[in-house]
């Protein structure tokens, strides 16, 4: 594991706990010797985040759409700085530039981002640690909202089990140094409810 997708929001939230605990995901990512992939924004907890990474000298790789680059949101310090067509484009390239994935507090674009790492596990497409950075609770519904969806019949029980949770960064970091991949040729078989 050398780099490390990060999920976040392009707001910053309304509790001073989110922007701490960003700039320390940051922070540690580089301590760590990690590099960052994210999607290139400058704005909310994205910007925060890089500019923590950046500042503790990890390499940090932003990806974004031309569409959100023409209006002045792509972050302009960064290691380097993609600009691509698509939104779909966007996904699938953080996706190949990294070995984890960490979500922190955002919206629907994060979320969205989350479900589809989330997916492509699940269907072998790639085999990736995928961690809810639960800052002050934040992921706590929606994690229970997924184990409902076991219990329901929607959800195998192995893609809900690939979603880790933790407020705790160094427990987030000793699951990605341990994690284990899984076969993707046989991921059909994971799939009973």
């Amino acid at each position: 594991m050398k780099s490390i997708c990060v999920y976040a929001g392009s707001a910053s939230g309304n509790k001073k706990e989110y922007t701490e605990c960003a700039k320390k995901l940051g922070q540690t990512l580089a301590e760590k010797k990690f590099s960052m992939v994210y999607g290139g924004g400058s704005n909310g907890l994205m910007g925060v985040t890089a500019d923590a990474a950046l500042s503790k000298g990890a390499k940090v790789t932003g990806i974004i759409t031309e569409q959100l680059d023409a209006i002045e949101v792509g972050h302009k310090g960064l290691t380097k700085l993609e600009i691509v067509s698509s939104m779909h484009e966007r996904k699938a390239r953080m996706a190949e530039l990294s070995d984890a994935i960490i979500s922190l507090p955002g919206g629907v674009g994060t979320w969205e981002e989350l479900f589809e790492a989330l997916a492509w596990n699940q269907l072998g497409l790639y085999s990736k640690p995928i961690i809810l950075f639960n800052v002050d609770g934040y992921y706590s519904s929606l994690y229970k909202f997924s184990k409902d969806a076991v219990e329901e019949g929607f959800l195998p029980r192995s893609t809900f089990e690939e979603l880790f949770i933790s407020e705790d960064l160094e427990v987030i970091f000793n699951f990605i140094s341990s994690f284990q991949k899984k076969d993707g040729k046989d991921w059909y078989k994971r799939l009973e409810r």
